[in-house]
């Protein structure tokens, strides 16, 4: 009898404590959010152009449409699944050394999941910062802002342009949050992947520095990753009941 491959799993990761669980689109496409890159994604309606770091510093038109946009993004209506719940029912075991997730939606913290366990290497779309001073503010503040009249609104305490935390083309990567998701990898005893390809760096690289030092590494994604040769199992099956499953053997 073949063994059910989310209970392989489970014997893979059952002795972990410190679990680092990497996350993707692929954990928040059953919230009803299209993978980004899918066939009915974000850079399929919009010029990715309009997402460059560049282009928002030195145009107000972009920085407008900017706003505009996510104000209305079906990212802010989504709500988390069982798959968000089950890492912060990991949490809630004493067994996840942390989340890293590439997603901006921030459903992981809508599910629960604490600050200090969750790196949005990312951002997300529910903060605003300042670009020229320590500022920030919930993104809704700016978006009635913008709903009021206000076509490009800049920082209120130093007049610098503001911005979601959402990464742009052409920005650096958050310095604290990579450090931050590195020293979990450092920490971790086993690595989960759930609804990635691993593709996309440098934030792939966390993960990696984890199974690099030869922990139990799994993969949990429709279709195929860039690291389905090196990892100790790969399922391909939906985020959703298999981490609800995967986390019941848990406990």
């Amino acid at each position: 009898m073949t063994p059910d491959p989310i209970e392989r799993a489970a014997d893979l990761l059952g002795a972990s404590r410190r679990l680092l669980v990497f996350t993707g689109a692929g954990i928040s496409t059953e919230s009803g959010i299209p993978d980004f890159r899918g066939p009915d994604g974000l850079w399929k309606t919009v010029d990715p152009d309009d997402f460059t770091f560049e282009r928002y510093l030195e145009s107000a038109a972009t920085r407008r449409k900017s706003w505009l946009r996510w104000s209305g993004s079906p990212l802010r209506q989504a709500r988390p699944n069982q798959g968000h719940l089950a890492i912060t029912e990991l949490a809630r075991l004493g067994r996840l050394a942390g989340c890293v997730t590439q997603n901006i939606d921030g459903l992981h913290r809508a599910a629960g999941l604490a600050d200090e366990l969750l790196v949005e290497v990312h951002g997300n779309v529910w903060t605003v910062r300042c670009l020229a001073c320590p500022a920030e503010w919930p993104a809704e503040t700016v978006f009635d802002r913008v709903d009021g009249g206000e076509e490009d609104p800049h920082c209120s305490r130093c007049g610098g342009i503001i911005k979601l935390t959402v990464i742009s083309f052409g920005q650096a990567m958050p310095a604290t949050e990579m450090h931050r998701g590195y020293a979990m990898a450092q920490a971790a005893d086993a690595v989960l992947a759930v609804g990635t390809t691993l593709s996309v760096w440098p934030a792939a690289d966390i993960p990696l520095a984890a199974a690099r030092r030869g922990v139990p590494f799994v993969i949990v994604n429709l279709g195929p990753t860039d690291c389905d040769g090196i990892a100790d199992l790969k399922l391909e099956v939906p985020a959703g009941p298999t981490m609800s499953k995967l986390v019941g053997l848990f406990e």
